[in-house]
């Protein structure tokens, strides 16, 4: 179905592909596999007209084609559902998913009832519930991504590329996206598969390519590979270990944070909750349990019906993030692209917000060498892959963008550090090394708040775990009871059942 041949590509002076080959059969889901950086949303810009290779060739049924723009590519049968979302938030859903290929009547009026029509057809084969009448902005993230993903199966395309879709969605709600590719793949379309969630690779894929450094590692069967062969190929080198050992309980460290209530609707649960210095306490609970909400309530960034908190001990009342960031409290938000980042900013520029005071020289200047030193450091510590501090952050990839994010609050001076959702997007041999420095951090005293929707992330990085249902928490585990089966009870059901 499709050839891609010696695909090289250069910005400037800096070549990013060299030379990298994809071959894709008809009724297939093909994974494409890399770290951030590889070269994987790249490559498939050029597939889609979006950005033009230097040199190399694009065949689709043996034909060489070449698309000046995304709408060639659209026409000749291909879709693709980005990593960072392309809707526009003002529209609901159906203008969203038929924005420039509006369906219309014989008077060339527009035809809302078919468009409506069709729109609900494929949200029932994605066997979801969206809204589909209301602004995008006001659906969770979940419900936007499969807006994209609807948007995307709306082309009717024969060449689909799906760029880390599950990122955002819960475990039910990616079983029901591959029973649509399946289903997809039973019809005969090719799929372009990325995901840095190995496990779903070897649940839904045929076949693997894996790139490195923008270069072609290698194509297998997924029946030829195991977990840490994949590991290997997309690293280069082995990770014995994703997380780092957990250190032995301290039940009588001080306290950094207290949480004495946070109510979030009238009549619904309330929460408590502390966070001792040197620990990891993680937030899990489906999508819409509260997890989020309970900690910007905490900050004074979500309208609680009741908050009480203690930092240090003594009571605090936040009306923003910006006096948690006064008190030592940093929050890295769920959205990296609408709260976490200034994406027409340098890499410096974000660094540095926030913290233009540990830079000041003689009152009124800015020292830009100690600026700049900051930043590489920073940039250093989690590996951001790029030209250089003053690239631009939307030039980067969405991994990359995220380990902006935390690399600015490593180079703050922060007590307490919360992370909401710290790996979505992130590569495997990017999150052994973010977890590294979340314990480094924990070691020299401070505390995190872990809110993720990946269980193992969960288990393997927690000292202790707050469960949400409905808004509030509804049970706190530690030691042995940290695993996916008490959790997961206590996220649906409430009820535990201890088995002698």
């Amino acid at each position: 179905m499709l050839e891609l041949n010696g695909i090289r590509k250069s910005f400037g002076k800096i070549e990013v592909l060299h030379g990298v080959d994809l071959e894709v059969r008809a009724g297939e889901v093909h994974a494409l596999l890399g770290e951030n950086g590889a070269g994987k949303s790249t490559l498939m810009k050029i597939l889609c007209g979006i950005i033009q290779p230097s040199e190399g060739t694009i065949r689709i049924e043996g034909t060489e084609r070449h698309f000046a723009d995304y709408d060639q590519a659209i026409a000749a049968g291909i879709g693709i559902v980005f990593q960072e979302f392309s809707l526009i938030p003002y529209l609901d859903a159906v203008e969203n998913m038929f924005l420039a290929r509006e369906m219309r009547g014989p008077l060339g009026m527009l035809d809302r009832k078919a468009m409506r029509k069709r729109a609900a057809e494929i949200m029932r084969q994605l066997a979801v519930d969206v809204a589909l009448d209301v602004p995008v902005h006001r659906l969770s993230v979940a419900e936007q991504q499969f807006v994209e993903i609807a948007k995307a199966l709306s082309l009717d395309a024969r060449i689909l590329v799906l760029d880390e879709p599950t990122a955002t969605l819960t475990p039910s709600e990616v079983e029901h996206l591959f029973k649509v590719m399946r289903e997809l793949r039973r019809q005969g379309v090719a799929i372009i598969f990325i995901s840095h969630h190995l496990e779903e690779i070897f649940e839904i894929c045929d076949r693997i390519t894996v790139l490195r450094d923008g270069e072609f590692v290698g194509s297998c069967a997924v029946s030829e590979v195991d977990n840490d062969r994949l590991v290997e190929m997309m690293v280069g080198r082995r990770i014995e270990n994703n997380f780092p050992p957990k250190p032995a309980a301290a039940p009588a460290a001080p306290l950094a944070v207290e949480v004495e209530e946070v109510q979030l609707k009238k009549g619904g649960p309330v929460s408590r909750f502390a966070l001792r210095k040197g620990e990891i306490l993680g937030f899990a609970g489906l999508v819409g349990s509260g997890r989020t909400e309970t900690v910007l309530a905490m900050l004074g960034a979500y309208p609680a019906q009741r908050c009480k908190v203690k930092v240090d001990g003594v009571e605090k009342r936040f009306r923003g993030p910006d006096e948690g960031l006064a008190h030592g409290i940093g929050l890295l938000p769920e959205s990296r692209k609408e709260q976490g980042l200034i994406t027409s900013f340098s890499i410096l520029q974000n660094v540095s917000l926030n913290n233009y005071g540990k830079y000041r020289k003689n009152h009124w200047f800015i020292d830009l060498k100690k600026e700049l030193a900051a930043t590489e450091t920073a940039m250093a510590q989690v590996r951001v892959k790029a030209q250089g501090p003053h690239a631009r952050v939307d030039t980067l990839s969405g991994g990359n963008q995220q380990k902006v994010v935390i690399a600015r609050w490593l180079n703050h001076d922060m007590q307490v550090l919360i992370f909401d959702e710290p790996t979505r997007g992130i590569d495997v041999g990017a999150k052994a090394e973010i977890y590294a420095l979340m314990r480094a951090f924990t070691e020299k005293g401070g505390a995190i708040i872990m809110i993720s929707s990946e269980l193992p992330e969960v288990i393997g990085m927690s000292d202790r775990v707050c469960v949400f249902r409905s808004g509030g928490i509804v049970a706190t585990v530690e030691g042995a009871e940290i695993n996916s089966e008490t959790i997961m009870t206590h996220a649906t059901t409430g009820r535990v059942e201890h088995v002698a």
